[in-house]
């Protein structure tokens, strides 16, 4: 009896992970589990260097990013499903205190994709959007989606309004093995778009891939519509390490042993070097940009401003 549950339990666990890189692969698009939730504030505090509060509209993100930090709310939020897979929807009959955010940063989103594809539909988003219109606040909103053109009359009324998008490749191919976000040339069309309409623009490289985001060729590609540029690295950590790994010996065999330098042996010198590089040609081209491949370092000297 024990050696068929244990045989039941493995062959379990060996379809979901079929099922899983079918969808990272091939892009099957896994069935989506749709919940409306109620919740009593959509404001945040947040621990984010440069974000005094974040709004996440939606709990999980149809996005699927194959390396996506965000899987971390699985532990609080009792789901079991597979992240991408499911989507809370986000309701609250509390206004937004506009008091309480004047003259603060308010990120929109920070584990979840404010512009997801089932915003079309539910429009959390633009209800939360219309509230901030008149906001005294520093609002970002990051997303990897060309439906954010949608609000673009609501955006041009922010006070004080950035919109970053996450570009890390020019590679379609890369990107649609890696999420099922907007395709790289919707996201460049999006943030020209953007920022023909008087919108402050931000590329966010991130996370960068070591050996396989081009930073230069990127940049090349959209300075002529970017304000300004935001780098991160790609951290690997949990449950998806192995996932990227393993998808980088597949891949991209003749850079896997960087990757375990990198990420195996905890080798950071190849992060040091390209963040002077980053530094140097940045500085030389007179864009502006920002470096958080520090990011842990921020977050605690944040926390320890705030103590203060």
């Amino acid at each position: 009896m024990t050696l068929s549950r244990t045989y039941v339990i493995i062959l379990g666990q060996y379809y979901a992970y079929v099922w899983y890189c079918l969808n990272l692969y091939l892009g099957v698009a896994l069935e989506m589990k749709i919940n409306h939730i109620k919740v009593n504030d959509y404001l945040t505090k947040s621990n984010l260097p440069e974000s005094d509060y974040v709004i996440n509209p939606y709990v999980g993100c149809p996005h699927a990013c194959a390396y996506c930090y965000a899987c971390f709310m699985k532990r609080f939020t009792n789901h079991n499903e597979d992240w991408g897979s499911f989507l809370d929807v986000k309701e609250c009959e509390k206004p937004i205190s506009l008091s309480r955010i004047k003259g603060k940063s308010v990120f929109l989103s920070s584990v979840t994709d404010c512009y997801n594809p089932y915003e079309e539909k539910f429009r959390i988003t633009r209800k939360i959007l219309e509230q901030l219109i008149n906001a005294d606040c520093q609002l970002t909103i990051s997303t990897k989606s060309k439906l954010i053109l949608r609000d673009t009359y609501l955006l041009k009324q922010c006070k004080n309004l950035k919109v970053d998008m996450s570009i890390n490749t020019l590679d379609e191919k890369f990107q649609s093995d890696m999420d099922n976000a907007s395709s790289i040339s919707d996201r460049l069309k999006t943030l020209k778009a953007l920022h023909e309409n008087g919108i402050y623009t931000v590329l966010f490289m991130s996370p960068i891939f070591p050996y396989i985001t081009d930073f230069k060729v990127i940049i090349e590609k959209s300075k002529n519509f970017i304000d300004e540029y935001l780098f991160e690295n790609l951290n690997l950590r949990g449950s998806y390490k192995y996932t990227i790994l393993n998808y980088i010996k597949r891949n991209y065999p003749e850079y896997y042993p960087y990757y375990e330098q990198i990420y195996i042996k905890n080798d950071s010198s190849y992060w040091q070097k390209l963040a002077l590089e980053i530094n140097e040609y940045c500085e030389g081209q007179g864009f502006n940009f920002k470096n958080y491949f520090y990011h842990d370092k921020l977050v605690a000297d944040k926390k320890q401003r705030n103590k203060v």
